[in-house]
């Protein structure tokens, strides 16, 4: 049986205790999910990340010298370094952690040495952002014993930038914005044109998020990547052309791109008529959960995943599988893949009267159609990044 959230900080404490005496703070830090939004951050459009009930646990002590030891307690993994050799290693885990102390040391922090060790229940390669939540919780923790003084805003910033400047990833904010910004049953719409926000509930005590891990891994290469933003980069220059105040296509319309359909590539027009809608969903999304239109949501959700399908095309059999199986069984409200693509998870809105029947039906696809056991994980909102007692 899984530890509960008291004994998952327990049992930080106590591998820090083992391997290094008594912690001098433990930070819980949140993976997140999206419910709406994808693929529109670096568009500069909107997103609705939530923070979650899953969570790593961080348990630092700050050192008199300039060493760095940190365990990993679930991969049973050990790391040995100096503040003052700060590279990437093959090992992958100990990057996210060293980039954190890089780039604080760019901010000009006098640093120390530091031990470090973590774990937690964040599904890993599921989509849910372990990587920001270790992010966000070393940082957190770090602020708080080096008294740097950063708020929360700036550590998620300063997050997203050890991941592209250290790690090599070239991520949005989102992932770390939720982590730290998270709230107890809300959601947050982020504006990721200027970070702007807003709390927007998810109030509704009979309904979950599940997420279905298709246990394919995510593959969205660079090349992948970087295809789809030049291409949606291709489709802002022609609509600029016709508009020069379109800078993204956060200022296109709808309309906007389709009186240019036929001077665009197909693949061009497709990934820009889908990112226009997509924005305008999160804003729809947003007013239908402020009146409660639970159903109007879920339709999203399904409009979502048919447009990262077709449009976008980022989707995968497998997690079309997982959302079509998903879309007949009670108590369903929306379904739709989540995050990059071409693997990682599915996001279900689910009530939660129908959450065993949602396992079974589930069980009966991954089995049948995917040939594998079910990976389900139910979440709700929580709280962000916080320093424990």
């Amino acid at each position: 049986m899984e530890p509960s959230v008291t004994n998952q900080a327990e049992r930080v404490r106590a591998g820090f205790r083992d391997h290094f005496g008594q912690p001098e703070v433990v930070v819980r830090s949140p993976g997140r999910v999206n419910l709406i939004g994808e693929h529109t951050d670096h568009n500069l459009g909107y997103v609705l990340p939530a923070a979650i009930d899953r969570a790593i646990w961080i348990a630092i002590r700050l050192r008199d010298d300039r060493a760095l030891r940190f365990v990993a307690l679930d991969k049973n993994e050990h790391f040995e370094g100096s503040v003052d050799a700060l590279h990437t290693v093959d090992a992958g885990w100990p990057n996210y952690l060293m980039g954190i102390l890089s780039e604080l040391q760019k901010l000009g922090v006098e640093l120390r040495g530091v031990d470090c060790v973590f774990g937690g229940n964040v599904p890993i390669g599921c989509g849910v952002s372990s990587s920001a939540a270790l992010e966000c919780g070393f940082a957190f923790g770090l602020n708080a014993q080096l008294q740097i003084g950063l708020s929360r805003v700036a550590i998620a910033q300063l997050g997203q930038r050890s991941e592209n400047r250290f790690v090599g990833v070239n991520c949005g904010i989102m992932d770390q914005f939720a982590s730290c910004m998270g709230k107890e049953r809300r959601l947050i719409r982020i504006d990721c044109r200027d970070l702007s926000y807003q709390y927007v509930p998810f109030e509704r005590e009979d309904l979950s998020l599940v997420l279905c891990d298709s246990q394919v891994p995510r593959t969205l290469t660079t090349s992948a990547y970087n295809l789809r933003r030049a291409q949606c980069e291709a489709g802002v220059a022609k609509l600029a052309e016709r508009d020069p105040e379109i800078s993204s296509l956060r200022d296109a319309t709808a309309a906007d791109v389709e009186a240019l359909r036929d001077e665009l590539d197909p693949a061009v027009y497709r990934r820009c008529a889908y990112v226009v809608a997509e924005n305008q969903r999160v804003l729809s999304v947003c007013a239908s959960l402020e009146r409660g239109d639970m159903a109007a949501v879920g339709a999203a959700m399904y409009a979502t995943h048919d447009g990262l399908a077709h449009g976008y095309e980022v989707s995968c059999p497998e997690l079309d599988i997982l959302v079509d199986a998903a879309h007949g069984l009670p108590g369903v409200l929306g379904a739709r893949m989540m995050g990059g693509g071409f693997g990682g998870c599915t996001i279900n809105l689910v009530e939660n009267d129908h959450l065993a029947a949602f396992h079974a039906g589930m069980a009966v696809a991954y089995h049948d159609r995917l040939g594998k056991e079910p990976a389900i994980h139910v979440c709700r909102p929580t709280a962000g990044t916080e320093l424990l007692a």
